[in-house]
């Protein structure tokens, strides 16, 4: 699904305007894009969490030089889902035997 889709589909489900729907949409993006630059983790109950995940320093290489390279730690954004909605997917993708 994309941005697009999904803001067409809040707007059809709540009857408001897809303009309001798209600002809100990006709206809640950005708060939580500035959340996590600011190493701030957003946790939404029954839906996941929007954290902020340290990666450690490790040893790399390039393939085609045939070197090894330091990779420096460095924090990257992570979701983490709800054990609910965890099981939800799980339930609802499982295949029928």
């Amino acid at each position: 699904m994309t941005k697009a889709e999904l803001i067409a589909e809040v707007a059809t489900k709540t009857g408001v305007e897809k303009v309001a729907v798209q600002q809100t949409i990006e709206a809640m993006m950005k708060v939580i894009k500035n959340s996590l630059q600011n190493n701030n983790n957003v946790y939404l109950r029954g839906f996941g969490s929007f954290i902020v995940k340290k990666r450690a320093k490790k040893t790399g290489r390039i393939i085609t030089k045939n070197t090894t390279i330091i990779i420096p730690e460095h924090y990257i954004p992570a979701f983490k889902p709800a054990k609910t909605f965890t099981e939800k997917v799980k339930t609802n993708l499982r295949k029928p035997e």
